[in-house]
């Protein structure tokens, strides 16, 4: 099992929300979209999950790698691992 933290949140007019994890190494990432119940919940924090490797796609860009490393950082200092959604 591999800790991941999100790194974008995006929640459109259908209240489909879309989720792009990053481990704190900024290497790997993986979106996942989820139909919210409740607009109560487009702003709650999501923060730590735990997936299998493989359910982690490499991120090739470097920019890209060095900024979901940063955002997941920071996630993790401000999120209590329990927070999610």
């Amino acid at each position: 099992m591999t800790r991941v933290w999100l790194v974008d949140r995006d929640v459109d007019s259908r209240n489909l929300v879309t989720m792009t994890y990053a481990t704190p190494d900024g290497e790997r990432a993986f979106s996942r979209q989820a139909a919210l119940d409740s607009l109560a919940r487009r702003d709650a924090p999501t923060a730590a999950v735990d997936v299998d490797d493989d359910r982690l796609d490499p991120v090739d860009d470097p920019e890209t790698a060095e900024r979901y490393a940063a955002e997941a950082q920071r996630v993790a200092a401000e999120h209590d691992p329990e927070d999610v959604l």
